[in-house]
């Protein structure tokens, strides 16, 4: 115990076999970059189900593994001598901690960071195998005892990834800076119920007041008339008494098409975000002033943008792209992007957690309601559509924003009552909504008591703002083909039981029932409350929502990125072969013999890039509603389940709209009907678009520094060199290196079977 960092160093080399081969230099870089931590015995390491931030290495004493069984009882799963290793599984594939790990006797473990991990281990080929190893011989020792695979694969107690975690104790600072206002938290990752929030209010204007809420409770002060900076010079000076600040997220509302995640704030990115400053100029401007005053102030520490429409980058084109000249959209990028990403990402995660589900088999409709109001169709995990649009007014009306208009009403009033850009700007964003419908006021609780008063004007506002929110509603039930949970959140989703039951008002028919007491009752700002009635088909929440929190989680993630990310630019990558796949079918066993004839097995034709699949001699017809496909391969072995895959320009050929998802995703999918030589077989469903993916093995992965459900960026090299983004990683022993594309996104880009492509970087991990 107490050894010196040339002993562990020595140690490493001489007696852990991960480390074997390494040199005096590299396990010089790593142990400076690690921590030794002791344990006495009986006192744990890591918990099931907790973020991976560590590969740990077992230089002296005795660890076992544990994993919770039916009816509450601890199994232990083995135990780990030194030399051993832990978490590699964790941090190659994403998922949370399998196993309970407590120390037997005192011990010594070395703790090494995953941006050491990444950048250091899995760039030595010698380390990647005894890795990859070493997690199949503990697949096969879960696999040889159920009871024990099933205890270790129960989830944690942070499955949904609520709590902030990083690699090492982080201090998170917030902070949203609106027009006059600036809103700021402060979280320590060590004590998750520690944190301190915030406000200066009226900035720039009479009656700037400071709230700051932390541990010796509320203090308000009153400030001079000033500006952004010194507010923030304020607000710095009411954190002199937390720990200092390690990392500092920002809210930016605006990413345009180049922010797809949270970025790690560069002189680079405060470039993009000023050119991005044209299509949001009443929000991006004062972010980005808010940016450069605290880069300022805290020149020390990184910061990290954290986007409102980037939860929105998933929208598939036909629901982002408006029905104007094509060309707008390319040289101007107007186009619908979408807002209160945090919100919805954040409400639809909890809403998952209190059904008891995985976010990516739910269909959701998150309605965050306020001052400004948007709703978002989260179709298995992905916003698929929302109200929003190029800007914040359209959709839903909201306090001051008027939403869906038709803009020849626009043109007509500047050619009518003579209004300016300058006046119609106005207009739209802070004269309309419930102010300019009421006469009244833009809060929602006035213009109920107006309502209940009788006042004709409160009750058009009130049900033309309610009658939006139901109409949507039906329409994204339409545009995802189900629905499991509607959610409420918000100021006035949170805070409103009639809001919510006009809302819903009819909504029986799409299996959506109110239980009228419990929507009364609902305690919205305190937990999540269930408002549906027992027997209703669809869930209805209301979810607290806290924005502010999942900005600090995509900024530790964000961190956690720009390591691997500077990991991968360090080393020397191999390039992945792309394939282009055309349209093909899985079939069951059942359905070949329905289409083939009693007791027919498919037959391989020629072998495929993944081991153990060919295509074979079999072909079926595919028929939809339009026309038919005919001589659409057949690829083996057989599945559980059959699907469909086709391109997207095929749907129009059979008069299907199928959905893009991960292969085997096909619930509330359209199905069509499969002609072969002996029958046919109608499908309720299965026929998909294939999101774009990589499959690749655990060692690849450990490889290319990412995980199981990645989403990363990758170059393909060419005559015409491009980029995709959103792709998959499906990682599976049993896989070969290869990224897939459909056969439509390959004619477009004019990439072939056997283009390179490179990983340049991850966008979710």
């Amino acid at each position: 115990m107490g050894r010196t960092k040339p002993e562990i160093i020595q140690h490493l080399k001489s007696s852990i076999p991960l480390f074997a081969g390494f040199t005096d230099e590299l396990l010089g870089k790593l142990v400076n970059s690690s921590r030794v931590m002791s344990y006495e015995p009986n006192e744990a390491i890591v918990h099931s189900g907790a973020e991976a931030t560590h590969l740990g290495v077992i230089l002296a004493g005795t660890v076992t593994a544990s994993a919770i069984a039916d009816g509450g009882k601890m199994l232990e799963l083995g135990r780990l001598e030194a030399g051993s290793t832990f978490g590699e599984q964790a941090l190659m594939t994403g998922e949370k901690t399998l196993a309970e790990l407590i120390a037997s006797t005192r011990c010594e473990v070395l703790l090494i960071p995953v941006s050491v991990f990444q950048s250091i281990i899995v760039a030595e080929p010698q380390a990647v195998q005894h890795i990859s190893r070493t997690i199949s011989e503990r697949f096969k020792m879960l696999a040889a005892d159920p009871a024990k695979a099933a205890a270790a694969l129960r989830q944690g107690d942070d499955p949904y990834g609520f709590k902030l975690k990083g690699e090492q104790q982080e201090h998170i600072l917030v902070i949203n800076c609106g027009s006059s206002s600036l809103k700021y938290t402060y979280y320590d990752t060590e004590d998750d119920t520690r944190h301190v929030r915030g406000q200066v209010e009226r900035i720039g204007l009479d009656g700037t007041r400071h709230v700051h809420r932390g541990s010796k409770g509320e203090v308000t002060r009153e400030l001079p008339k000033s500006g952004f900076a010194e507010a923030m010079a304020a607000m710095v000076e009411s954190l002199r008494g937390e720990p200092e600040v390690s990392v500092t997220a920002h809210r930016v509302v605006h990413g345009g098409e180049q922010f797809t995640e949270a970025a790690l704030i560069t002189d680079d990115v405060l470039a993009q975000l000023d050119a991005l400053s044209p299509i949001a100029p009443l929000h991006n401007p004062v972010n980005i002033a808010g940016i450069r005053e605290m880069r300022r102030l805290l020149p020390s520490v990184p910061h990290v943008a954290v986007f409102d429409t980037a939860f929105h980058h998933t929208l598939p084109s036909y629901a982002y792209l408006y029905g104007l000249p094509y060309e707008l959209y390319e040289k101007q990028g107007v186009r619908r992007y979408g807002f209160h990403g945090m919100s919805h990402s954040y409400v639809s995660l909890r809403a998952a957690q209190y059904l008891g589900r995985r976010p990516n088999e739910l269909e959701i409709i998150s309605c965050h309601l306020g001052n400004g109001s948007s709703l978002c169709a989260v179709d298995h995990g992905r916003s698929v559509d929302t109200t929003m649009g190029f800007t914040p007014v359209e959709g839903l009306i909201m306090g001051t924003r008027c939403g869906d208009v038709d803009a020849g009403a626009i043109t007509f009033l500047e050619r009518t009552a003579g209004l300016s850009v300058p006046q119609i700007d106005e207009l739209i964003n802070k004269k309309s909504g419930l102010l300019g419908l009421s006469g009244i006021s833009s809060d929602m609780r006035e213009i109920l008591k107006a309502s209940e008063a009788g006042e004709p004007r409160a009750l058009v506002a009130l049900k033309t703002y309610c009658y939006r929110i139901r109409k949507y509603i039906g329409a994204y039930v339409a545009a995802m083909g189900g629905l499991d949970a509607v959610i409420f959140t918000g100021g006035v989703g949170q805070g409103s039981a009639m809001v919510r039951a006009l809302a819903l008002q009819g909504l029986d028919c799409m299996g959506i029932r109110l239980d009228e007491q419990c929507n009364s009752d609902a305690q919205g700002f305190d937990k999540v409350c269930r408002i549906s009635t027992n027997d209703s088909k669809v869930a209805v929440l209301v979810v607290p929502t806290d924005e502010e929190r999942m900005m600090a989680r995509e900024a530790l993630r964000a961190l956690s990125r720009s390591y691997i990310t500077c990991a991968l630019k360090a080393r020397r990558q191999e390039p992945i072969m792309v394939e282009v796949s055309a349209h093909h079918i899985h079939l069951t066993q059942e359905h070949v013999e329905a289409l083939f004839g009693k007791g027919h097995q498919l037959t391989p034709d020629t072998d495929l890039s993944q081991p153990g699949q060919f295509a074979s001699k079999e072909h079926v017809t595919l028929v939809g509603p339009k026309g038919r496909i005919e001589r659409v391969r057949v690829l083996g072995p057989v599945r559980k389940v059959t699907q469909v895959e086709i391109a997207m320009t095929e749907q129009f050929k059979l008069g299907v709209h199928p959905p893009i998802r991960e292969s085997g995703d096909i619930r509330d999918t359209p199905g069509c009907t499969l002609e072969g030589t002996a029958g046919s077989v109608k499908l309720e469903r299965g026929v998909i678009c294939a999101w774009r993916h990589i499959h690749m093995t655990p060692s690849d992965a450990l490889r290319y520094g990412v995980r199981d459900k990645s989403v990363v960026r990758i170059r393909i090299t060419g005559d015409r060199e491009l980029e995709f983004g959103d792709v998959l990683v499906r990682v599976s022993p049993s896989y070969r290196l290869a990224m897939h594309l459909d056969t439509d996104e390959g004619n477009a880009a004019n990439v072939r079977t056997g283009a390179q492509g490179f990983i340049t970087g991850i966008q979710s991990q």
